[in-house]
């Protein structure tokens, strides 16, 4: 029997046809990190839920989510709730850049990083920094160093930075206060933003920060090593999510 195919059975046949639907991509977490001292590392970073002052808090936890990692950048978050010990620091979620030891400031071209993040709710008491330490044992400890340099993206709730301030400055295109002081046997520098603006967007070479403190605050370049290089957030009180959308760190030597 011959089967004759009309072009209305055509247009019958290709509406019965089934069609794929789009696909939708799913976006998965990485890690969740609740241990006081979580840690993740992948694609040239590492990370760290650091918990290290929760002892001064009455009460309190934090978790921290990796989302995604990549080589050009990540993205994460942490969650907080802490009460009590309202001056002190109870912890500093962190994302590095991973690197090989041996990295000498002095020799180090440039430190480009980009991050943009927020956090919710804001009524909170908490800093949001980039940490690097430095030393001149390119062995040193991770949790310290002859040095430490801050650049505060954000003050919130009133919180302050260790020592006293010594300048304004403008560096990297943007004005800093400047504070000086102690954190047990490291000299800390930390750099406030002078108009007490948040940089919720932020693109800057760090390796700037150390030629500016080279060459006016007397900071010892040629024999200082990298120890870490880290972006995060030090929760004091209250409850909040901090949420890092991207950000991105390069060393070029």
């Amino acid at each position: 029997m011959l089967f004759q195919l009309t072009l209305a059975g055509l247009l019958t046949v290709a509406a019965a046809s089934p069609v794929a639907a789009p696909v939708t991509p799913v976006r998965r977490q990485a890690a969740t990190l609740c241990d006081q001292y979580g840690y993740y590392a992948a694609n040239g970073y590492e990370f760290n839920n650091n918990n290290w002052g929760k002892g001064a808090a009455s009460s309190g936890s934090q978790c921290t989510t990796v989302q995604s990692t990549s080589s050009s950048g990540v993205s994460w978050s942490t969650n907080w709730n802490w009460q009590g010990g309202q001056n002190n620091v109870k912890s500093y979620a962190n994302a590095g850049k991973q690197f090989a030891k041996g990295l000498v400031i002095a020799n180090i071209k440039s430190m480009p990083t980009n991050i943009q993040w927020d956090y919710q709710p804001r009524d909170i008491r908490a800093n949001v920094a980039y940490d690097v330490f430095t030393a001149a044992d390119p062995n040193h400890d991770k949790s310290s160093g002859d040095y430490e340099l801050m650049i505060w993206l954000a003050r919130i709730g009133g919180v302050y930075p260790i020592g006293n301030k010594v300048t304004t400055v403008n560096v990297a295109g943007y004005s800093w206060d400047l504070y000086v002081g102690p954190n047990g046997s490291m000299k800390v520098f930390s750099f406030i933003p002078s108009d007490g603006s948040w940089k919720l967007s932020f693109n800057a070479d760090v390796k700037q920060f150390f030629n500016y403190l080279a060459q006016n605050q007397g900071y010892p370049i040629n024999n200082q090593n990298l120890i870490v290089f880290q972006q995060g957030t030090e929760p004091f009180t209250g409850a909040a999510k901090y949420t890092v959308n991207s950000y991105s760190a390069s060393i070029n030597v």
